[in-house]
């Protein structure tokens, strides 16, 4: 029976999908201390995972803690992440109902300090997680094997927050991706800050690297899907496109490369270490490999110095490699970076209309992605009912059988696309 007595707290997430993982872990060890995880309003305490990547997330994060402090129920305020690596003091001050914390991995103690709960048996860092605590019914699970970051882009101040690169041992993963395979959960996404740093040593010895891992997790569970989250285009290398190919119905055919730029210029202002053909020869690379390859990416407009032509570049870039998926980004100057106080800064209706425009083609080649793939058979994991996520992160909605249980993992033809341009089709037998 549950303990009515228990204190409620709320994880609030801002940030990356590397935060949102840990988010999940931080839930997890909040029900295990036996806690009531609850929204926000009507929390005993709450925990906010904060952000730093610009001067406009750390500006959210403010603004989430002191929203948080003004809640009728007048709960403790937990802050945690890269925004307190950076400026523990000055979210202290905010008020004195905020605690800082900058290990992610001690929240539930503190938690349990400010609370005077000290309800349920306490498990050791390494101790088994509560996956549904995790998860929340969700089918995919985030494992994080790499944080830290040993770049130095020149608009980044994510590698002072979150610190060197360093790596999970391969024993560690392999445990976590045990344990979501007893849980049920069909697809693990591999995340990190820089995933294709990912760097271990096997039994004997033998350096393993991120192409390593995903053999690891192939060759040694029986995890039904695995997809890859952010990989910086110098860190894909020929092994790692070879494991993807080789493994069409385990390894989803998507690969996320925040490219940032289509232009060489930019990208050299930016401290990025490859050319605009570089990633022409990549993507060529990729999908003369993997032609079911399903293309996601990050990009910025108006960073310091980006002139008409340099924008003309990038979006002709952009328009060759097809992405079916792009999350555009407006430059915004993060203090304490080398790009604040670069000449040439773009003005903000400039960025906006070159934000609307890239992200206008994307659309169209999104659909053109979605195009080519009616009249092929993916893999899908059911996510709703009659609804699922293909390997190539496209929806689909599956009209044959329209009850296929949530979690399952489908072969599935796709039959056509509807107005909407989402994708139809019927399980395979």
């Amino acid at each position: 029976m549950e303990d009515i007595s228990a204190p409620t707290v709320a994880v609030v997430n801002l940030g990356c999908r590397v935060n949102r993982v840990e988010s999940d872990r931080m839930s997890a060890d909040l029900a295990r201390w036996g806690f009531t995880l609850a929204d926000e309003d009507a929390a005993d305490l709450v925990i906010i995972n904060t952000c730093a990547v610009t001067g406009e997330a750390e500006a959210k994060t403010r603004k989430a803690v002191r929203h948080a402090l003004g809640l009728p129920a007048r709960p403790y305020v937990v802050a945690t992440g890269c925004a307190v690596n950076l400026h523990p003091e000055a979210l202290a001050a905010l008020g004195d109902r905020v605690i800082v914390e900058p290990l992610k991995t001690k929240v539930a103690h503190v938690a349990a300090d400010a609370l005077g709960w000290y309800g349920a048996p306490v498990a050791d860092d390494a101790g088994t997680t509560d996956l549904a605590a995790i998860t929340g019914g969700r089918c995919r699970l985030g494992i994080k094997v790499q944080d830290g970051c040993n770049n130095r882009c020149t608009y980044c101040i994510v590698w002072k927050a979150r610190g060197p690169e360093r790596s999970r041992a391969v024993e560690d993963v392999l445990e976590e991706v045990r344990a979501a395979v007893a849980a049920g959960i069909p697809e693990l996404v591999l995340t990190g800050v820089n995933l294709g740093a990912y760097r271990d040593l096997d039994a004997a010895g033998a350096p393993v690297d991120i192409a390593g891992l995903v053999d690891a997790v192939l060759e040694r569970t029986d995890i039904p899907h695995v997809r890859l989250s952010s990989v910086e285009p110098m860190d894909v290398s020929d092994a790692l496109i070879e494991r993807m190919a080789a493994n069409p119905r385990r390894v989803a055919p998507f690969i996320h490369l925040p490219i940032q730029s289509g232009c060489t210029a930019t990208l050299s202002r930016m401290g990025r270490p490859y050319t605009a053909d570089d990633l022409v020869e990549l993507v060529c690379r990729m999908r003369e490999t993997l032609p079911a390859l399903a293309l996601s990416g990050d990009l910025i407009v108006g960073f310091p110095g980006e002139t008409d032509e340099e924008f003309e570049a990038t979006r002709e870039l952009v328009s060759r490699l097809g992405f079916a998926r792009l999350h555009v980004f407006r430059y915004s100057a993060r203090p304490g970076t080398p790009a604040a106080t670069m000449e040439g800064q773009v003005a903000p209706s400039v960025m906006a209309e070159r934000s609307a425009t890239i992200r206008a083609d994307v659309a169209e080649s999104s659909r053109a992605d979605a195009a080519r793939r009616i009249g092929t058979v993916e893999r899908a994991v059911v996510e709703y009912p009659g609804r699922g996520t293909l390997g190539s992160f496209h929806r689909v909605i599956i009209d044959e059988p329209a009850d296929l249980a949530v979690g399952t993992i489908a072969d599935v033809a796709i039959m056509y696309a509807d107005e909407e341009g989402i994708l139809h089709g019927r399980v395979r037998a």
